[in-house]
């Protein structure tokens, strides 16, 4: 997606900067990890695909990515004015990566409990399925999954209308339509992403999994209001969008 192309984000807990060429090779390292391969259902790709699908998702509207990076200096104050230099999404600081992938909605069940009954329901019409990975063990479990996803959102949710309008142009279809809901596909066994979506409003679909082991959550009814409330309750401060050059 063209959108973030150069736009990062900044939160006390981590940095959110558009995936480029520069992160490309440390990215092919941690896809060769069977166990990261199995997690995000993904081939192992040469260097060259690789590069490829960077310009493919780069591109391509459907498609909104961050790469996760460790925090800005904490002695950066919130007033000031930040300029990103290259050192700070250098390959030893990019941690993972945040992705949205929207697709037009043509399930036809009304599954929202909170919809009014005279909603129409072609404004419900797309769906944003997230991904969310902390590539390396070193850096699991130390919240930056959470960072990341929270400010992910806050971005999607403060954005939503140009995301919307960049995927709806792509698809010849009325620019009238909304996010009906963000969704996410977790492994059975994946017990820490089921927690972290869980602990912030995502529910199952169903109780039991699909063909693949995945159950499926779903987030309706998400605003910048609700995402600034979840940022509150975990520390998150500090949201800031930055200039960034490649």
């Amino acid at each position: 997606m063209l959108l973030n192309a150069t736009t990062a984000i900044s939160t006390s807990t981590i940095l959110l900067v558009p995936y480029s060429k520069r992160h490309v090779l440390k990215y092919h390292e941690w896809m060769k990890d069977e166990e990261i391969q199995q997690a995000t259902a993904s081939e192992p790709l040469t260097l060259e695909e690789e590069y490829s699908m960077q310009q493919s998702w780069r591109q391509d509207a459907d498609k909104l990515t961050f790469i996760a990076c460790l925090p800005l200096s904490s002695s950066t104050s919130s007033s000031e004015t930040v300029a990103l230099s290259d050192q700070d999404d250098a390959p030893d600081r990019m941690i993972g990566d945040t992705n949205l992938f929207l697709r037009l909605d043509d399930d036809d069940d009304n599954d929202n409990d909170n919809d009014d009954d005279n909603n129409d329901e072609e404004e419900k019409s797309v769906i944003g399925e997230l991904e969310l990975m902390i590539a390396e063990t070193r850096n699991q479990g130390k919240g930056y999954g959470r960072a990341a996803l929270l400010t992910f959102l806050w971005y999607v949710v403060t954005h939503e209308r140009e995301i919307l309008d960049e995927f709806l142009r792509s698809t010849a279809t009325n620019s009238n339509k909304r996010l009906k809901c963000l969704s996410v596909k977790i492994g059975k066994d994946n017990t820490r992403s089921l927690a972290l979506f869980e602990s912030l409003g995502f529910e199952k679909r169903a109780s039991e999994t699909n063909y693949f082991g995945e159950f499926e959550l779903r987030r309706y009814g998400l605003d910048v209001d609700a995402v600034g409330r979840l940022a509150d309750v975990y520390g998150l401060k500090g949201y800031r969008e930055v200039q960034y050059n490649e």
